[in-house]
């Protein structure tokens, strides 16, 4: 039996209706995406669906007999700079728990800003190389299908057809599938053929085996080389490096960061082995106010981008740093300085953790529980805030190896 967990029904019905789910026994359940936002109906998630939803939810998540056989997101957001990479951190949840994902994007999208010509706002070709590297380590698809759009036929904006929808094309049924991508494009054909194609594979090795098999896969092998083939044609020979978000990083020695970090340390205290375990820092340097999107998708696409090597963080070449801020390298001193720029402060990161600590129940007596609530108490006994705290916190925390402020830092020491 297939079940689709969904975040809007309308596309879980165009996903169905379109490929080889159509033929099956399916049922259809609302995700609830984080004990965050759905404090009262998160807990009701199974653990298995549970796990994909650690960082970040996607848009909808499909299992056979219990298990997750492929996730989808969909954006039609425009896609320059640090953008494409905006869900990225759910795509990595996916893939890290050998799920394939599928990520649906515009190619372009036309933006118009007042006194000029509309025009096309393009992919930021980086996200290819991001899930490139994703594939890589887990051995799983992440594959990219563009949102239909008029890009190719209409590279003049101001003459697109849908020009009014930002050039983008929607399924023509809008009473069954509203805000669902045309079915009939071309872009939308190939991912319902490398959906069947999972369904296949699962049905004949099941479940497991046919995840882990799916990169030999003719289907899927050639849409891996037509994302590459778009990498390099839409980079214009630029290096990865000079592509946001990559291009907002600095690499320097990691005594750097200890030297800056030793402000920290007392007569009983002393920063841990991790940091100081790899010789080079990869510093992702935001120069902004303290926030969530686009930077928590961003900093996972610069892990897997610059420094992931293995399956965890301990797998990096690289330490991964997030810094709001200004960063400074101070070469004749070894070490950094971070100015403020647009007022950003850990106590910003410290006031989002502890709102988040209202939906926390661990300090609450067994009489102060209404019976709707014990089975998420008894959740939170098992996973902690994992799943309350807020989607950017949760990333963050995740990916950083520490994270800088201009008045205060956080660290792993292991």
């Amino acid at each position: 039996m297939f079940r689709v967990w969904y975040s809007t029904e309308s596309f879980a019905d165009f996903i169905i209706e379109n490929t080889n789910l159509r033929h099956d026994n399916v049922v259809k359940n609302r995700m609830y995406e984080s004990d965050a936002n759905n404090p009262s109906r998160f807990h009701t998630m199974p653990d298995h669906i549970r796990k994909i939803l650690y960082l970040d939810a996607p848009d909808l998540i499909v299992e056979r007999d219990k298990e997750p056989i492929f996730s989808i997101e969909v954006s039609t957001e425009a896609g320059t700079g640090h953008n494409a990479f905006q869900r990225f951190a759910r795509v990595a949840a996916s893939v890290e728990n050998d799920v394939p994902a599928f990520y649906i994007y515009p190619e372009g999208a036309i933006i118009t800003r007042r006194g000029a010509n509309p025009t096309w706002d393009r992919i930021n070709p980086l996200i290819f190389q991001a899930l490139e590297s994703v594939m890589n380590i887990y051995d799983i698809p992440a594959l990219l299908y563009y949102f239909p759009s008029d890009i190719a036929a209409f590279p003049d904006a101001s003459a697109a057809p849908h020009i009014g929808t930002k050039g983008l094309i929607y399924d023509p049924d809008i009473v069954r599938y509203p805000g669902c991508p045309d079915g009939t494009s071309s872009e939308m054909q190939h991912m319902f053929e490398a959906i069947n194609e999972i369904i296949t594979s699962t049905s004949t090795h099941g479940v497991i085996a046919g995840r882990i098999n799916l990169l030999r896969n003719l289907i899927i092998r050639s849409r891996r080389s037509f994302m590459q083939a778009q990498f390099h044609s839409k980079s214009l020979g630029r290096a990865a490096n000079e592509m946001s978000p990559a291009s907002a990083t600095k690499h320097i020695p990691t005594h750097y960061l200890l030297n800056y970090l030793a402000q920290y340390e007392t007569p009983n205290y002393s920063i841990g082995e991790l940091l100081g375990s790899r010789e080079s820092t990869v510093i992702y340097q935001v120069n902004a106010a303290f926030r969530g999107d686009p930077y928590p998708g961003a900093l996972a696409a610069i892990d897997y981008l610059l420094c992931r090597e293995g399956k965890t963080y301990e797998d990096r070449r690289y330490n991964l740093i997030l810094a709001f801020g200004h960063v400074e390298i101070d070469e004749q001193n070894e070490t950094i300085s971070i100015t403020d720029i647009n007022g950003s402060s850990i106590l910003d990161f410290f006031s989002a953790v502890q709102n988040s600590e209202r939906h926390n129940l661990l300090t609450k007596n067994y009489s102060d529980l209404e019976s709707n609530k014990i089975s998420r108490y008894y959740m939170q006994v098992r996973y902690g805030s994992t799943y309350s705290k807020v989607k950017h916190i949760r990333v963050y925390s995740y990916f950083a190896d520490a994270i800088l402020f201009p008045d205060g830092s956080l660290w792993r020491d292991a």
